[in-house]
């Protein structure tokens, strides 16, 4: 069970002149718009949790109560109502040193428009939480030299703010932060203000940073794709009252109304679905101790030219087609060895869609799916792939492969040719095409 680093209940900030009657309405059922009169509710009965070592997205467009939220989860907004607790603390209803000492030691921020000092040097800036912790001057010196290295800017410590580009005093922000050595990362808009590209290029460091560092983060954002690619779990937020939490793969697939839908309608699908997210079950699949007629038969009644073969385990062991195990029935043979070619290209449950399209292309079968063990988990078809890039159902029944099945009576007429049983288990001796006891036992042993 993942261990809680932050939790907000039921917070409400209203901004004017009787808060508390506000809040008492709004808990009545009295809309936004109702209350105004009273104040300005920002931000209406929200709660959550955000787990140690995840980056919690929180989102909407402007006005939605996303940046309040956040200055309430570090005491900079007083709560109107509500609590906020830090690895189980409060941080309502405590003394000003004692809040103060939490916001010092156990929460960083990192702000839009980058807040640094512009009379001080990058490292100076970098190492200012340390100075605030009375931290000595070598000490934090090297802290800031360290950190700077991390986040790409090594060499940059003597400069002032102002002769560095948007993204670089962006990285500075980041070190500084990091320098706390907080448990905890609020950032707001941290890279709205920076051009596309220099954004891309710092949500990718953050990543990485993440992967290296794991610290919790609360990320602030109106940008969908964004969250989406920063975001383990996404808050999204309307009016003040968050209206869906999930991953990005539920809100996308499953929103939770209509203006989530809608929200969600233009996002870039490829870079959010896995494999995983679109796979459909794997059939025809043949166990690797079958007989060729036992594959022939399941190719036969999906209307397959293939198969895959996995071994006992699950593990992908390769393909088989309808042509080589006809070859193989006439010649009398019992066993598929001979003609199970290896899967030349394959993927993991966890790859993004924009990464399959070049696999799909050069692979005459649908997409094998394995997991992080090498079992085979699903197959994803080329139209499937496409699909799944539009909006609604990403997914169809129907698996299309490029080869084209040997015509049935072809496959019929080797199978009725003496109907000669494979070794393994007692075959039925039922209608043409039955499957024989082995070939459910096959079937059920990979399902």
């Amino acid at each position: 069970m993942s261990e809680t680093a932050l939790e907000a209940r039921h917070l409400y900030k209203v901004f004017g002149r009787n808060p508390s009657a506000a809040v008492r309405r709004l808990k009545a059922g009295e809309s936004r718009t109702a209350v105004a009169d009273a104040g300005t509710a920002a931000v209406i009965d929200a709660s959550f949790t955000v787990n140690r070592g995840e980056i919690f997205v929180i989102m909407g467009l402007s006005g939605s109560g996303k940046s309040t939220i956040i200055r309430m989860l570090n005491g900079l907004h007083d709560i109107t109502a509500g609590t906020v607790t830090v690895g189980g603390d409060p941080i309502t209803g405590i003394p000003a040193a004692r809040l103060r000492e939490i916001r010092r030691d156990r929460i960083s921020m990192v702000f839009q428009h980058f807040a640094l000092l512009p009379h001080r040097t990058v490292a100076a800036n970098v190492a200012y939480p340390l100075e605030l912790k009375g931290v000595g001057k070598a000490e934090r010196q090297a802290k800031a030299e360290e950190i700077l290295a991390l986040v790409g800017l090594e060499g940059q410590g003597d400069k002032l703010p102002s002769e560095l580009s948007g993204g670089m005093q962006q990285r500075v922000g980041i070190a500084r932060a990091l320098a706390a050595d907080s448990d905890i990362l609020l950032m707001d808009e941290a890279f709205s203000a920076l051009d596309p590209l220099i954004r891309r290029e710092m949500q990718e460091q953050l990543l990485e940073l993440q992967q290296k560092l794991q610290k919790t983060i609360v990320f602030i954002t109106h940008d969908l794709n964004e969250a989406m690619f920063l975001g383990d779990r996404i808050a999204v937020m309307r009016d003040g009252r968050i209206v869906q939490i999930g991953t990005p793969e539920d809100i996308l697939m499953d929103p939770a109304n209509d203006y989530v839908e809608q929200f969600v309608q233009d996002v870039d699908r490829a870079r959010v679905l896995t494999a995983a997210n679109v796979m459909e079950r794997p059939r025809p699949v043949v166990a690797e101790s079958a007989g060729p007629r036992t594959a022939l038969r399941q190719m036969r009644d999906a209307y397959m030219s293939a198969t895959y073969v996995v071994g006992k385990d699950r593990q992908l062991v390769g393909v088989v087609t309808d042509r080589d195990a006809v070859k193989l029935v006439r010649q009398g043979a019992t066993r598929l060895d001979s003609i199970i070619k290896p899967v030349l290209q394959s993927v993991r449950e966890d790859d993004v869609l924009m990464n399959l399209f070049v696999p799909a292309v050069e692979s005459p079968l649908p997409l094998a799916v394995t997991d992080a063990d090498g079992r085979l988990a699903g197959v994803i078809p080329r139209v499937t792939l496409l699909a799944a890039l539009g909006p609604g159902p990403g997914a169809t029944e129907e698996i299309l492969l490029p080869m084209t099945p040997m015509p049935q009576a072809e496959i019929d007429a080797v199978l009725d040719d003496g109907w000669t049983a494979e070794p393994g288990p007692s075959t039925s001796s039922g209608t043409q095409g039955g499957f024989g006891s082995e070939a459910q036992v096959d079937t059920e042993e990979v399902r």
